[in-house]
């Protein structure tokens, strides 16, 4: 794939596969939709067991159920809840750069929200200093006939371990998405339409460095919102 077709240059993580060029600066941050987030936010439950409370939350807020081994894929249907974007009230540019002037720290809670579209080849969601990748999060349609989610970091030109294995491939062409990033204190738990999908453990440490986050390829952008669980 030609990746002039969506980036403009910058920075370039050595010979990842599907891996975006890197844009020079952050660009402008566009409005959220909606206004401000709703207040006490949850968190799907983990691969492990029963989808518990949102972290600092208390026992009457929502919770994911855990996967149920008759559901499709091994997954669960989303529970109660936030649903996925019915349409989009307003549509953000891709490549999507965000601002994250705090860095990343723990009970941080990024909400993407959009639909993939209908031809997608990939789309990629990148969490970074100005010089690294801390995690590189790539969704590919077709890797030689097959559905991967491979994720990665890359220090300086050097790209680490591609993480592959996942039993659940949530995203569907033309259809829409809502994606959920808690990072804690040691990684990143990654949602999908309401049901836990992967950990990423950091392999970046100095959090507070992390400040950009950036979006690219197939996906048409809706929502993307950054909070704080209680």
């Amino acid at each position: 794939m030609d990746l002039s077709d969506a980036l403009d240059g910058g920075f370039s993580g050595g010979n990842q596969p599907g891996n975006p060029t890197w844009p020079g600066q952050p660009g402008a941050n566009p409005a959220w939709p909606g206004g401000q987030p709703g207040a006490n936010p949850a968190w799907p439950g983990g691969p492990s067991g029963g989808g518990g409370p949102w972290p600092g939350g208390n026992p009457n807020q929502p919770s994911w159920p855990s996967p149920q081994p008759n559901a499709p894929g091994g997954w669960p249907s989303p529970g109660p809840g936030p649903g996925i974007p019915a349409a989009a009230q307003q549509i953000l540019t891709v490549p999507y750069n965000h601002n994250l002037s705090m860095g990343v720290y723990n009970k941080m809670l990024i909400t993407i929200a959009g639909s993939i579209k209908p031809n997608a080849n990939m789309f990629t969601v990148d969490l970074a200093t100005p010089s690294d990748l801390a995690f590189h999060f790539n969704v590919r349609f077709n890797e030689h006939g097959k559905k991967v989610i491979v994720r990665n970091s890359c220090f300086g030109t050097k790209w680490g371990k591609e993480e592959r294995q996942l039993q659940n491939f949530p995203f569907v062409q033309g259809k829409p998405f809502e994606m959920k990033i808690l990072c804690t204190d040691t990684e990143f738990k990654v949602a999908v339409n309401s049901a836990h999908l992967l950990e990423f453990k950091y392999r970046f440490t100095n959090l507070s460095l992390i400040k950009m986050m950036n979006i690219y390829y197939d996906v048409t952008l809706s929502k993307v919102s950054v909070e704080t669980l209680p």
